[in-house]
């Protein structure tokens, strides 16, 4: 028996050390490959750094300085802040990977020399002191040596200035040991600039749509040369620095009972052309019934429409999906779909549009030729005005509970659906199938049960606005970045679009918090990182400001 009982602990020795091997033999093997993946980013924005400095020289030689010329280079500076913020975060990616091992080494990229920042700026020293006493023996007989600064570039209010950190530095002259504080947490590597800087830069660039190269002109205006790839190389590793907040920000939205989803377009860089990409949202915002979850926003991007993108971004969501009638989302609805199908609901905004462009005079002159007459339709302005008394109740119980709007609903919205159906079924069986009040007609009854799925749900909204919302600004920035320049940096501004649209939504001030996070992040214990999330940081910001410097 007790052999018996030595041979079992043996084997389970053994089988724990191979499952320690198999577990460091899987992080080698991911930090190998994320490491593969940061040189080929790395090669790829050499490569569009060298193609950028061919451009420019050949103009400089032979070409005119014309408009079509600028707007190539351009279309370069754009591709190479793309992938150089690309192979920054690779980079950064990597060293994480690595860490988890023993056997493969960190991936650094080869970049030139610093360039020391102009003397013209202010300069602002913060001393840390060297201890008083040798921590190792505990004499006091110290001598100072040489300390070490690190200067990082800080945004202040209207001005720039450049904070020298000295460490100082002492040796023991007892037992020899040289003693220093430890150096200060910097928010990316080199310690070059300071948070409130890199949020600035990240927030100019994804919230207000400044490109890098508008940037980095502004700042040579005011006497701060920088070049474009340093730019990119900070945007990079901001971004990696803010995944886990992007991640639990995501996993809340997924967490919801009701979700807003849509898309918009964005340009995608491509070879002689640009393709249609495409940036995702979804919303969770429970305001509209009451509910106690804080909104946020999530984005996605991909490289087109296909409707496998959405149900990849929803794997697992069962609950209600609010959406508009593209057919990409029809199989979240079925049976099969994880252990139960999503609720669909309609938008009724989408629908309404439709008649209303009917009645709408300056719609129908748009793009038209001068002197053309509108066509109004007195069938689509009768549909119209019964939809909008629907609409006109809704608003009255906006904010009021799930159950109080169910009530009211059934009371007095379930008799105008009724009727506005009846109106649909008849007008259908009169209309050409062609006509434009019949087409809009039948958008609503081919799917006429997603659109009367709020009479049976108080937490249900009769539309999908909250959804469209945030993607204004996305619509907005299209005009000022023009496309983004590769896949992965499509997926950086999905992120970003995200993190700002949550602090818009929550009432933050998305500079602030993103100033406030960067200066925070690496010191807050994996446990309290939601405490960064914004509708968290700002009841800390509001109850107890110390608490956010704890």
């Amino acid at each position: 028996m007790h052999a018996e009982l030595l041979m079992a602990r043996e084997l389970a020795r053994t089988a724990q050390a191979e499952a320690q091997a198999a577990q460091a033999k899987a992080l080698e093997a991911e930090a190998r490959a994320v490491q593969v993946q940061a040189i080929n980013a790395d090669l790829l924005a050499r490569n569009a750094h060298l193609e950028l400095m061919n451009a420019l020289m050949r103009r400089d030689k032979y070409g005119a300085k014309s408009e079509r010329a600028s707007r190539l280079i351009g279309q370069l500076e754009l591709s190479f802040e793309e992938l150089e913020a690309d192979a920054s975060e690779a980079e950064s990616l990597a060293a994480q990977a690595a860490a988890k091992t023993t056997t493969v080494g960190p991936f650094t990229r080869q970049r030139g020399p610093r360039r020391d920042f102009p003397a013209h700026l202010e300069r602002e020293k913060r001393v840390i002191p060297a201890p008083e006493q040798c921590p190792c023996c505990g004499s006091d007989e110290l001598s100072h040596l040489p300390p070490d600064i690190t200067k990082t570039l800080e945004k202040v209010p209207a001005r720039h200035k450049v904070i020298e950190t000295v460490r100082e530095k002492v040796s023991c002259r007892h037992c020899e040991k040289i003693r220093q504080a430890p150096a200060p947490f910097h928010v990316t590597p080199r310690g070059m600039f300071g948070p409130h800087f890199l949020a600035d830069l990240v927030f100019q660039k994804y919230g207000l749509h400044q490109p890098l190269n508008s940037q980095r002109d502004r700042l040579e205006a005011q006497g701060i040369p920088l070049s474009l790839s340093t730019l990119a190389d900070q945007v990079g590793a901001v971004c990696a620095a803010l995944k886990p907040i992007s991640l639990l920000n995501d996993a809340h939205v997924l967490a919801a009972e009701r979700i807003h989803a849509d898309d918009t377009t964005v340009p995608l860089l491509a070879k002689y052309k640009t393709e249609v990409a495409r940036i995702w949202d979804y919303v969770c915002d429970d305001r509209p019934f009451g509910g106690p979850a804080p909104p946020a926003l999530m984005c996605r991007y991909s490289r087109n429409r296909r409707g496998e993108h959405p149900r990849a971004h929803l794997a697992g969501y069962t609950g209600i999906l609010q959406v508009d009638r593209y057919a990409g989302f029809n199989e979240m609805f079925e049976q099969g779909w994880a252990d139960k199908a999503m609720t669909r609901a309609n938008c009724w905004q989408h629908g309404r549009r439709k008649l209303f462009v009917l009645v709408d005079v300056a719609s129908q002159l748009k793009g038209k030729k001068k002197g053309s007459v509108p066509l109004l339709s007195p069938l689509a302005r009768e549909g119209l005005e019964m939809i909008d008394q629907i609409f006109a109740v809704e608003r009255d119980i906006n904010g009021k509970t799930a159950e109080e709007r169910l009530a009211v609903r059934k009371e007095k919205v379930a008799p105008l659906v009724d009727q506005l159906k009846a109106w649909f079924d008849t007008q259908r069986k009169t209309l050409s199938r062609h006509d434009p009040v019949a087409q809009a007609i039948a958008y609503f009854l081919d799917d006429w049960e997603g659109f009367t799925t709020f009479l049976e749900d108080g937490r249900i909204c009769l539309t999908n606005n909250a959804a469209e919302r945030p993607l204004r600004s996305v619509a907005r920035g299209r005009k000022s970045w023009g496309f983004v320049g590769s896949d992965r940096g499509g997926e950086r501004a999905a992120m970003m679009f995200g993190l700002i649209g949550t602090c818009r939504l929550n009432d933050v001030d998305p500079l602030a918090w993103l100033t406030d996070v960067l200066a925070r992040i690496a010191d807050l214990p994996q446990k309290r990182l939601h405490e960064l999330l914004p509708w968290t940081w700002k009841t800390l910001q509001n109850s107890n400001p110390a608490e956010l410097a704890a």
